[in-house]
């Protein structure tokens, strides 16, 4: 029999992102290659360097990424968002192939925003990384793309978890990746009772950081911390809207409570998760994908 197509959504989530990189790890050992790949946000990004056979790369710069080298790749101004992104996109110009979509070796798609009208942009055609810069622009953080006279923001605000580009694509299974599961509620306090090790505080939080009233009060959150938060309830509650109509039929959920938008050196946290999230779910993706 035809083996059916495998789609891999991978979705949005900022620095939990490299969740993406130990979940692929994962899926390859328990011998699932998809036959094409969807990304939103960084997971575009993560996608587009597997799509074309460079995650080793990727996996060895992330796992060597310090603070401070986050830090000097902030590129900060005030037009259209806080980071221009320009920095960061070329020393990954320096690292990796920036080959054309149609070249790549799996079919590959990316997910964006049109800012004027909030219509969802499937990205099909041009540099890879050019793509995911579009998809990555979260508004606010990093300055919107022009791309074909049209300005596009981050693919999270309208599609978290690209499920619905898989299929249209023609894949039979679907298996994709939730960054957003384990970012409120409960999740969200796990991680203040057991607080990860970090390398260094966050600086934006720190730059604008909230206060405590009174003894008996909660914290009043910092202006980033609102924001960021707010982002999350978006993109968790358009996440499971889109993905009660349009199921995966495999969902991997990292858990990365209290992981700081920005906290992009702790990728080995987050591809040890990506691997333990996938091995949570071994038993059906074996017996979905045989």
């Amino acid at each position: 029999m035809r083996k059916p197509r495998i789609g891999l959504a991978l979705g949005a989530g900022s620095a939990r992102g490299w969740a993406h990189i130990g979940a692929i790890r994962a899926l390859e050992e328990l011998g699932v290659k998809p036959d094409l790949i969807c990304g939103t946000s960084v997971g575009a990004l993560v996608g587009a360097v597997y799509a074309s056979g460079q995650l080793d790369k990727l996996e060895r710069w992330v796992t060597r990424l310090a603070w401070m080298q986050v830090v000097r790749l902030m590129d900060l101004t005030w037009k259209g968002g806080l980071i221009r992104g320009q920095r960061l996109f070329t020393l990954f110009r320096g690292i990796f192939e920036d080959v054309e979509i149609a070249q790549l070796p799996l079919p590959f798609g990316a997910v964006a925003t049109e800012l004027s009208s909030g219509r969802e942009i499937w990205l099909r055609d041009g540099r890879i990384l050019d793509v995911a810069r579009a998809s990555c622009a979260m508004p606010g953080l990093f300055t919107p793309v022009v791309r074909n006279d049209t300005v596009l923001v981050d693919g999270g605000l309208v599609n978290p978890v690209p499920v619905s580009m898989c299929r249209a694509f023609g894949a039979e299974i679907v298996i994709a990746v939730d960054l957003s599961w384990g970012k409120l509620g409960p999740y969200r306090n796990m991680g203040r009772e057991l607080p990860a090790k970090r390398e260094a505080p966050r600086w934006l939080e720190r730059l604008v950081g909230g206060n405590r009233a009174r003894a008996d009060q909660p914290p009043i959150p910092s202006i980033f911390e609102v924001f960021n938060t707010a982002m999350d309830i978006v993109e968790q509650r358009v996440a499971r809207s889109r993905l009660s109509g349009e199921p995966a039929d495999v969902l991997i959920t990292p858990l990365l409570p209290d992981f700081g938008t920005m906290e992009y050196h702790r990728a080995r946290e987050a591809i040890a998760e990506g691997r333990a999230a996938v091995a949570r779910m071994a038993p059906l993706i074996e017996h979905v994908v045989r």
